[in-house]
């Protein structure tokens, strides 16, 4: 199912309405006099576009942001100790996972009842159809869970990668740039505009550098630290044998900042997975910033051109600044994301930027 979800034919339909919800969102972020707070900001962005491009649920913004709390609380309690006591962690997250889910069945119902004007298929329709294809018609429950699924998977990696991203371009204007070099030279920038009807599947996945730059951001800000397997045959590994049935975990980070493939392991540096030098080719298991082998991330491809349309659209549409002295740190818990959040503020490269309003919930109601 989840290679329907995330197969070459889905991206292409998903694409215009991950433009649309990114245009939308940047235009707020232009129009916005004071700085924002990048890592809160790409949460919303990014839970917005599991909402209505994966999901295909047409909610209000109010209800959306209500929908953001809730979900926040349920994603911060998910890892607390199993306590089931008034006022713990534990308790907090299950109240929220149970108000979650009220407010996706009723989207889910809602979606169900209005099938007019699609003109694609969302995630969700695609898990729907298969159900009726293997002769099983998917229960409410079933539904909610494969809905918070998506929506988990969709949210807090790609808002850390997100705001990675945007923190490499701030330090490192000639990689950005480079990029917009490349933009032009592929036909898809003009005159500071993005040019109508450029911005194909295949277009971006032609665009080399810009591939480069996200491998590095990935590579350099991996946003989860590793991941767990179970041993399925006993093995060695440096002379200590590791029992079948054991649970064993690797880690993500480390494998990037040990591998004796990167050089100058902590410098941003995109030509490193470029022609003639292709860091990550030499050796399987060096660069995982999605895990390796059978159970690697199934999102992946989504993640990467999430992040290769941000990039697009603020190489080409904005103008943005360090809000800061200095750039803050960094902390790994439970992604990695700067500790203040990254405060920028962002101007719209057209001097009439300021004047735009948002997208209405009816414009983007229409196109879904």
């Amino acid at each position: 199912v989840f290679s329907k979800i995330f197969s070459h034919e889905a991206l292409e339909s998903y694409l215009p309405k991950i433009q649309l919800v990114i245009k939308d969102t940047l235009r707020a972020w232009s129009s916005n006099p004071e700085s924002i707070n990048v890592y809160h900001e790409t949460q919303k962005l990014t839970f917005r576009m599991a909402i209505r491009v994966l999901l295909g649920f047409r909610i209000p913004d109010e209800e959306l942001n209500r929908l953001l709390e809730v979900y926040q609380q349920f994603v911060e309690n998910v890892f607390s100790l199993p306590v089931d006591l008034p006022f713990s962690g534990y308790r907090r997250g299950i109240r929220a996972r149970e108000t979650l889910q009220k407010g996706l069945e009723k989207a889910i119902q809602e979606k169900l009842q209005n099938t007019q004007g699609k003109d694609y298929a969302d995630a969700l329709d695609i898990l729907i159809e298969s159900g009726k294809e293997h002769g099983k018609e998917l229960t409410m429950q079933e539904l909610k869970d494969g809905t918070l699924e998506l929506i988990f998977a969709a949210y807090a990696t790609t808002a850390s990668a997100s705001t990675s991203l945007i923190m490499q371009l701030l330090k490192h204007p000639r990689v950005l740039e480079k990029l917009r070099e490349e933009l032009r030279s592929k036909g898809i920038l003009h005159n500071g505009c993005i040019c109508e009807g450029s911005l194909r599947l295949d277009n971006i996945n032609s665009l080399y550098y810009l591939d480069c730059v996200i491998k590095e951001v990935l590579r350099l800000f991996t946003p989860i630290s590793g991941g767990y397997r179970t041993v399925l045959q006993t093995f060695e590994l440096d002379g200590f044998q590791i029992p079948k049935g054991w649970s064993v975990m690797y880690s993500i980070r480390d494998t990037h900042d040990t591998a004796p493939v990167f050089k100058d392991v902590d410098v941003f540096d995109p030509d490193r997975f470029g022609q003639g030098r292709t860091e990550d080719k030499d050796g399987r298991f060096h660069y995982l910033p999605f895990g390796g082998g059978v159970r690697t991330c199934l999102g992946k491809h989504l993640a990467k051109l999430f992040l290769k349309a941000l990039a697009i659209e603020l190489a080409s549409t904005s103008r943005f600044e360090l809000a800061t002295r200095t750039f803050p740190k960094i902390t790994l818990v439970p992604v990695v994301h700067p500790v203040d959040g990254l405060k920028v503020k962002f101007f719209g490269l057209d001097s009439n930027q300021n004047e735009i309003l948002t997208e209405t919930d009816a414009m983007l109601g229409a196109t879904v």
